[in-house]
């Protein structure tokens, strides 16, 4: 009776281990989540300020062109 007692705790235990762990995966992917958006932003927001700064500098140019 012993043994069959020992397998139970060792697979409980495996699975609150799983558990714990799949719970810092979470975790750690939605932080990953949220950089990944506010770094899309920042892309996005830095790509307008390019094209805005082209179009400027291309507006520029021609005016000084002969």
């Amino acid at each position: 009776m012993l043994w069959p007692m020992f397998a139970i705790a060792l697979g409980f235990l495996g699975v609150a281990v799983l558990a714990v762990l799949a719970v810092r995966v979470h975790v750690e992917v939605r932080r990953l989540s949220g950089q990944v958006a506010q770094a899309s932003r920042r892309i996005t927001d830095a790509s307008g300020d390019l094209e805005r700064a082209s179009v400027d500098l291309a507006r520029a140019g021609h005016a000084v062109r002969p």
